[in-house]
């Protein structure tokens, strides 16, 4: 039986980068959902396919090939591999970034990668980070955590990832795409981002990332604990 961690929140919150220490820390498999919707987006995107021909979208979900490969600098996210091509800076483009909001509230896609997470998870502790993991994808998940930050500093975050990636950008474009992404993503009727009832909420806005991690780790085993005497 493994044990699951969800964590879920906004984009520009960190997730990533806290999934990546915490699943190093406690030898868990971290599972970045978000990069699965990005390397369809970037699909999408090549392939000129239009918003509306959901059956080319999720034909590329059931094709698509996506391995993760383990960055050993903390400070960045793993490699991700689509179709074998190393794709971690693409799918991190303001293209991409400007659409997948719209395509991962498509209610077809997200039914094909609910699949897919969860047979990822089926066999191995995992800690897995998204927008919806804790309330649709994992809502028995035995850990989750609602993990959010100011706005600005959200912008501020990703902007910065920007310029250290090569990408070229504003930081006023990076704050009104997650202005955008937010009301997108909060007001979808598929899967809205939210809150789960059980949730712990992490504000990060004024935390460091390994104070953010030993908070994480802390409930971990907090939980871990709880569970074993229970059984």
């Amino acid at each position: 039986m493994s044990f699951i961690i969800a964590i879920d929140g906004p984009a520009g919150s960190g997730k990533g980068t806290i999934t990546k220490r915490v699943a190093n820390k406690i030898d868990f498999l971290r599972l970045d959902t978000g990069a699965l919707y990005r390397c369809l987006t970037l699909e999408v995107i090549r392939n000129k396919i239009e918003i509306n021909d959901i059956p080319k979208m999720t034909d590329i979900v059931r094709n698509m090939k996506i391995e993760f490969v383990p960055n050993e600098d903390m400070d960045e996210l793993d490699y991700v591999f689509l179709n074998k091509e190393n794709v971690t800076k693409e799918i991190r483009s303001n293209e991409v970034n400007n659409i997948i909001s719209v395509i991962s509230s498509i209610k077809e896609v997200r039914n094909e990668m609910l699949q897919i997470q969860r047979n990822i998870a089926k066999e191995k502790n995992t800690i897995m980070e998204g927008r919806d993991i804790g309330t649709v994808v994992f809502p028995n998940a035995d850990l989750k955590i609602y993990l959010n930050a100011d706005i600005e500093e959200r912008a501020r975050r990703r902007y910065k990832e920007n310029m250290e990636k090569g990408i070229s950008t504003t930081y006023e474009e990076v704050l009104q795409i997650l202005k955008n992404r937010d009301k997108i993503d909060m007001e979808r009727e598929v899967a809205p981002l939210k809150k789960a009832e059980d949730a712990i909420e992490i504000d990060s806005t004024n935390m460091s990332i390994e104070e953010v991690v030993d908070k994480v780790v802390e409930l971990y085993y907090n939980k871990f604990k709880k569970l074993k005497w229970l059984k």
